[in-house]
């Protein structure tokens, strides 16, 4: 028979051995979570709302009628935030959920466009208890790899003068241009956090965890996102990030409950995708409803299981701890 195309990487690039291993420690991630109590739930992968953040690139879907006349459009959950909040709000308690995500035009060593997250919700818990928390589950998964790693905390602004001599929150823009074109940036930019985050990523980011877990706290407020405000310092959020060896492993808030606030950010967002040419949907009017109806007070966090298995392996590529990247799918 002749014809049609030749496919010839019908085969799993992970191998069977390193399947089995990711397989343990998704065994070993639930067994963290049932001894806690921490509820297991599961919510949908296509939804009807995308994020807004101008950062984060929802996949969208069109599902048809039978006749193929009548077209709907959805889109493909970028993290299950949303949802679980939605529970929480509903009464469902400590939860968490381990799930794959799609985000559009993410490629890289670190970086495919379909990953797993394992992401959790504590209710009545202080930033500092989850970072403990994550802190476990992950020295627990790493394994022999977590060795006499020491645990370290440093602040956002503690990392740039760290690592760049430059305090974010009160840099000039001329500073911060001079250091993005130092790092490679060769385009131009009027948006602070543009080249904050490209300092973060390029810079700073790489340097943390070296030999060490290491929690970053207090973003800027403007890299809120879903997270409230330090009431001590109201340019920082209570947002932290995970480090190690160089690589973000998790991003974690205390989540912001005002539905006020909460809307007005997801519609600073869509101007700003306005702005950059970028999609724009409906914002989701579910979500918006749940933090009226009263969010619970809670700190929530999102693991990036896939990385955390390329540090147990020792993989120097995101592809290596897959059984299909993107290309091959």
């Amino acid at each position: 028979m002749t014809g049609g195309p030749q496919v010839t990487d019908w085969r799993a690039s992970a191998t069977v051995a390193m399947l089995r291993r990711r397989a343990a420690l998704l065994d070993a991630a639930r067994r963290f979570f049932a001894a806690r109590a921490v509820l297991e739930v599961d919510t949908p992968l296509v939804v009807n709302a995308p994020v807004t953040d101008v950062h984060i690139h929802s996949a969208r879907v069109t599902f048809t009628d039978a006749t193929g006349g009548s077209a709907r459009q959805y889109f493909l959950h970028t993290s299950p935030e949303y949802a679980m909040k939605r529970l929480l709000a509903g009464g469902v308690g400590d939860i968490y959920q381990i799930c794959h995500v799609v985000r559009g035009l993410e490629r890289g060593r670190l970086h495919n466009a379909e990953f797993t997250l394992i992401e959790w919700y504590r209710l009545g818990w202080t930033l500092d208890a989850l970072m403990d928390e994550v802190d476990a589950l992950v020295r627990e998964l790493l394994g022999a790899r977590a060795g006499g790693r020491a645990s370290t905390r440093v602040s956002y602004r503690q990392a740039f003068l760290q690592q760049l001599g430059i305090d974010p929150f009160s840099a000039s823009m001329q500073e911060l241009t001079a250091a993005a074109r130092a790092a490679g940036f060769t385009g131009a930019s009027d948006d602070r956090d543009e080249l904050l985050e490209l300092l973060m990523s390029v810079r700073v980011g790489p340097e943390l965890g070296r030999g060490a877990l290491t929690f970053v706290y207090g973003y800027p407020a403007s890299q809120a996102a879903l997270a409230r405000l330090d009431p001590a310092d109201r340019r920082a959020a209570q947002r932290f990030e995970l480090y190690c060896e160089g690589i973000e492993l998790a991003n974690g808030f205390h989540e912001l409950a005002d539905a006020r606030e909460q809307r007005a950010r997801f519609e600073h967002d869509i101007a700003e995708r306005r702005r950059l040419a970028l999609c724009t949907a409906a914002l989701d009017e579910r979500l918006l409803a749940a933090l009226e109806a009263g969010l619970p007070e809670c700190c929530g966090v999102a693991l990036g299981f896939d990385r955390l298995v390329m540090l147990a392996e020792g993989a120097g590529r995101i592809d290596d701890v897959l059984s299909f990247p993107i290309e091959r799918a």
